[in-house]
C-alpha cells in the first residue's frame, strides 16, 4: 500500500472516530507538502468542517493527533489554517524500499483472461511513399500507449490499417508505368519504399508541368486545368479499372505493394514497433461500401444526381459527407467503416483508440456518427487519440514535393550523430559494443524526444538538441542507468535480496518516495494514454538520484547497513528507470 493510501485511509477512519461520520478513502487526496513547510504529505481538512463543527485549525489538530497515535507511518504533523502537513516516519520508507525490491514488476498491473480488451491503431501508412518524420511520431505514440495500457492492466491488439488503395497508389502505379523502365529494388539497389516513394514525386513533377502547360495553352484557372490533366485521368481510370479486378493492373498493384510492405517491415524492426493484427484497405474497402449501400436503402444516406453517395451531418451540427464518388469508387470515410467492422467480428474489443494526428479531428467525429447511425453500438465509444504535428526547423514537410525526412535517414543520422558524440565514452568497447549502444543511444534520443511532449501539441523537433547527454534527454537517462549499472557492478557481493536496517536521511527518504510514485504514474499515464507523462518522471528521477549520488558517498560509506542500504536504492531507481523507459519502447544500454 503507498504511502498516499495508508493516508487517505487513516483520515478516514480519524473521521468516522471523531465525528462518527463515514467517508470514502478515496476522496481524501494527500498532496506532496510545499518545500516551504515541514511535512511530506498534505491533507485539506476543509470538506470535514461541518462534520466537526469546529474552526480549520482545530480540525487538523485532532485529525493529525488521531493519526500521530493510531497510524505507525504516521512520525509527526503541523497544522497551517486548514491544511494537516503530516511527517513520515523515516522507518516506513526503508520498509518501503524493502517491498519495492521484492516486486520485479513494481508499478504494473499485467492483464489476465477477463481483462478489458483495448485496440490500438497506429501507423497506418499510405504504399505509394515510405515512411516519414510524422509517421515515426505516431508510430512512437501509438507502440508507447499500447505499452502503457498493457502495464495498467490490460488485454492490446496493437493494429495497424495499410492504406493500399486508392488514388495516390495509382499515381505512383501510373508514373512506374511511364517512366520507371521496369525498375526494381534489386535494379536500382532502393528500398521498395523508398522507391515507389520517388515514383510518387516523379507524377507530382510532371503533373505540374501538364497543368501549368495547359492553363498557359487555354488561358484557364489552375483548378480547369487540373480537371483537363490527361495524366490524372490516366490515374482515375486506373483506380477504376482496380476496382473492377483488371488482371494487368492488380498484378502491377501487388508487385510495388510487395516492394512497398518489404521496406516497412525494415523500418517497423528498426523502430523497435510491431503489430499484433494487420488489415488492409483493399480487404474493407467492400465491407463501407455494402454497409454504405445498406444505409442508403434504409434511408440513412442519400444518392445525388450524379450517383454519389452522401450522409447528412447537419442535424449533429456538421455538413454533408461523401461515402461513395460518382463513378462508385470509395473514399476513407468508407473504408474505416468497413475495417471497424471487422475488427469487431474479429476481436471482442471493449474499446478502440485511433492514434491518428489531430488534422483529422473531424474524419473521426464523423466516423463515430456513421457508426452509430449504421447501428454499431460501440460507435459512440470510439476514441480518437488526437496528437499534434512534428515539423522542422525548416518548416512543415510535403510527400509530393518530396521535402519529407525519412524515417530511414533519421533512424540513420540519430546513430551516427549518437556514435560521434560518443566516442570518448566508447574507447573501452569493441566495435560491436560500442555500434550497439550508438544505436541505443541514438534511438532512445529520438524516441524520448518524440514522447516526453504532451502529445496534443504541436512540436519542433531538433536532432542536435535531442541528443544531449544533459538535461531531459533520452541519453541523459540512459547515461544514469548505465552509471548505477557501473555501480553495481563494482559492489562486490551486493545482494538485491537483502534487507538491511537503518534510517534513511532525507534525501535518501525522497528518493524512495519518488520510486514507489512509479506506480500512480503508470496510472496517470493510462488514464491520459500520455507517454509524456512516463517520460518526464524518469527524467525526474534521473535527476534526483543524480543529485543523490553526488551528494553521497556509496561505495566508499563506512557503515554496512548504509552503504547496503544506498545499494539497494540505486539497485530499484535504475529498475524503475528501465521499466519506465520500456514503456517509451527505449532500450537501456548497460554501461556507456
Amino acid at each position: 500500500m503507498s504511502i498516499e493510501e495508508i493516508i487517505s485511509r487513516g483520515v478516514a477512519d480519524a473521521v468516522k472516530t471523531l465525528y462518527g461520520v463515514e467517508i470514502d478513502a478515496a476522496t481524501v487526496s494527500p498532496s506532496a507538502t510545499k518545500k516551504e513547510f515541514v511535512g511530506d504529505l498534505t491533507v485539506v481538512v476543509f470538506p470535514w468542517l461541518k462534520a466537526s463543527r469546529k474552526a480549520p485549525e482545530a480540525t487538523a489538530n485532532e485529525i493529525g493527533g488521531w493519526l500521530k497515535e493510531n497510524v505507525p507511518a504516521v512520525a509527526d504533523f503541523n497544522v497551517v489554517k486548514g491544511f494537516l502537513n503530516i511527517s513520515v516516519d523515516p522507518s516506513f520508507w526503508l520498509r518501503l524500499l524493502h517491498e519495492i525490491a521484492s516486486k520485479e514488476d513494481y508499478g504494473f498491473r499485467l492483464p489476465n483472461q477477463d481483462s478489458p480488451l483495448v485496440m490500438v491503431e497506429y501507423s497506418s501508412p499510405n504504399t505509394n511513399k515510405p515512411l516519414h518524420l510524422g509517421h515515426v511520431r505516431n508510430n512512437l505514440l501509438g507502440y508507447s500507449v499500447s505499452q502503457i495500457l498493457a502495464a495498467n492492466g490490460n488485454r492490446v491488439v496493437k493494429t495497424n490499417i495499410v492504406n493500399d488503395r486508392g488514388i495516390h497508389i495509382c499515381k505512383s502505379m501510373l508514373a512506374w508505368k511511364k517512366w520507371g523502365d521496369g525498375a526494381t529494388p534489386e535494379s536500382t539497389g532502393k528500398k521498395g519504399d523508398h522507391l515507389i516513394g520517388d515514383f510518387y514525386v516523379a507524377f507530382d513533377k510532371h503533373f505540374k508541368e501538364e497543368v501549368a502547360e495547359i492553363m498557359a495553352r487555354e488561358n484557364i484557372s489552375e483548378d480547369e486545368a487540373k480537371e483537363k490533366s490527361p495524366l490524372m485521368k490516366e490515374a482515375r481510370e486506373m483506380l477504376r479499372l482496380w476496382e473492377q479486378g483488371d488482371p494487368e493492373v492488380r498484378q502491377l498493384w501487388e508487385m510495388m505493394n510487395s516492394w512497398v510492405y518489404a521496406g516497412f517491415d525494415e523500418t517497423y524492426r528498426r523502430l523497435g514497433v510491431d503489430f499484433d493484427k494487420i488489415y488492409y484497405e483493399s480487404d474493407t474497402y467492400l465491407e463501407g461500401k455494402d454497409l454504405v449501400l445498406s444505409g442508403l436503402e434504409k434511408g440513412e444516406m442519400y444518392r445525388k444526381e450524379d450517383g454519389s453517395v452522401w450522409a447528412d451531418l447537419t442535424p449533429q451540427g456538421l455538413d454533408h459527407k461523401l461515402l461513395l464518388r460518382a463513378d462508385g469508387t470509395s473514399v476513407y470515410m468508407t473504408q474505416d467503416i468497413g475495417t471497424a467492422k471487422l475488427r469487431y467480428q474479429d476481436y471482442p474489443i471493449d474499446r478502440m483508440i485511433y492514434v491518428v494526428g489531430n488534422e483529422q479531428n473531424y474524419h473521426f467525429q464523423v466516423l463515430s456518427i456513421l457508426l452509430d447511425r449504421l447501428g454499431f453500438k460501440w460507435g459512440k465509444s470510439l476514441m480518437h487519440f488526437s496528437y499534434g504535428m512534428v515539423e522542422l526547423p525548416e518548416g512543415k514537410m510535403k510527400s509530393r514535393e518530396g521535402t519529407v525526412v525519412d524515417a530511414d535517414d533519421l533512424i540513420d543520422t540519430m546513430i551516427s550523430s549518437a556514435a560521434e558524440m560518443s566516442a570518448d565514452r566508447f574507447k573501452d568497447m569493441d566495435e560491436a559494443e560500442a555500434a550497439e549502444v550508438a544505436r541505443m543511444v541514438g534511438l532512445g534520443a529520438l524516441k524520448y524526444f518524440l514522447l516526453k511532449v504532451d502529445p496534443k501539441k504541436n512540436m519542433l523537433f531538433n536532432p542536435k538538441e535531442s541528443i544531449d547527454f544533459n538535461g531531459n534527454t533520452g541519453p541523459f537517462i540512459q547515461y544514469t542507468y548505465a552509471r548505477i549499472r557501473s555501480l553495481l557492478r563494482k559492489a562486490e557481493g551486493f545482494n538485491p535480496d537483502a534487507t538491511p536496517d537503518c534510517e534513511l536521511n532525507t534525501k535518501e527518504s525522497t528518493l524512495v518516495r519518488k520510486v514507489a510514485d512509479f506506480r500512480n504514474v503508470v496510472a496517470e499515464a493510462g488514464r491520459n494514454c500520455s507517454p509524456a507523462v512516463i517520460a518526464n518522471y524518469a527524467y525526474d528521477l534521473a535527476k534526483e538520484y543524480n543529485q543523490f549520488y553526488h551528494d553521497y558517498s556509496i561505495l566508499r560509506e563506512e557503515n554496512p547497513a548504509v552503504k547496503e542500504m544506498r545499494l539497494l536504492l540505486s539497485f530499484v531507481v535504475a529498475r524503475t528507470l528501465k521499466s519506465a523507459m520500456s514503456l517509451l519502447g527505449i532500450e537501456m544500454p548497460e554501461r556507456m
